[in-house]
């Protein structure tokens, strides 16, 4: 079992690429090389392959760090299931978490959700978006400073609020506001729920 995520940048034709696409392929790299762990297509689309109980974590990392960025998004699709085939690169392999992913991907253009998991239980399914869209309402509002404090935290989740601070170049005071205002205590209980429900899947 593993998790595909399939995604497109919001508001990419308003930003030189070289913006962001260094941001992503760094991050990209840490999952394994091109093209057979992740690959970025159609000049803003991209696809990655990752641990299932990892996917939701990835993907709320790629939104924080995309949204340090002032006005630009992420719109991703997760699938989770099994990989049938293996082709020469993620684009090319198949099977039920790539169908998922992309399905799921395609339906989001629709919606103005940004964010959504399809993982084949529909009862978990339904609770996982729910509680995603419930989350989204505040993570789609991240500022910069926001961004840039949920990526510092998810990178570093054993640094103190004093280290975090030192990082930043900022009071500690001032990062315990902004950890208040991205709401991360709800981000990080989200993560753990979501854990808990894909060792069941």
């Amino acid at each position: 079992m593993i998790a595909i995520i399939t995604g497109d940048i919001i508001n990419s034709e308003n930003y030189p690429s070289s913006q962001w696409i260094g941001l992503l392929k760094s991050y990209f790299n840490e999952f394994g090389p091109s093209p057979m762990n992740w690959e970025i297509y159609r000049g803003d689309e991209f696809q990655l392959k990752v641990k299932k109980q990892n996917a939701l974590f990835t993907a709320i990392r790629i939104k924080a760090m995309l949204k340090t960025i002032k006005g630009l998004d992420v719109r991703m699709g997760i699938g989770v299931g099994l990989e049938t085939y293996i082709g020469s690169g993620v684009t090319e392999s198949n099977g039920p978490a790539y169908q998922r992913s992309g399905r799921n991907f395609e339906s989001l253009k629709e919606s103005k959700v940004n964010l959504s998991i399809a993982t084949g239980d529909k009862t978990h399914d339904r609770t996982l978006n729910l509680m995603l869209q419930l989350a989204l309402d505040f993570m789609d509002d991240w500022s910069v400073v926001s961004a840039e404090i949920v990526t510092l935290v998810l990178d570093y989740p054993n640094d103190s609020q004093k280290e975090i601070a030192q990082k930043l170049g900022i009071k500690q005071s001032a990062v315990s506001q902004r950890l208040k205002r991205a709401r991360l205590d709800l981000v990080l209980d989200l993560l753990s729920y979501y854990k808990e429900v894909i060792t069941e899947i």
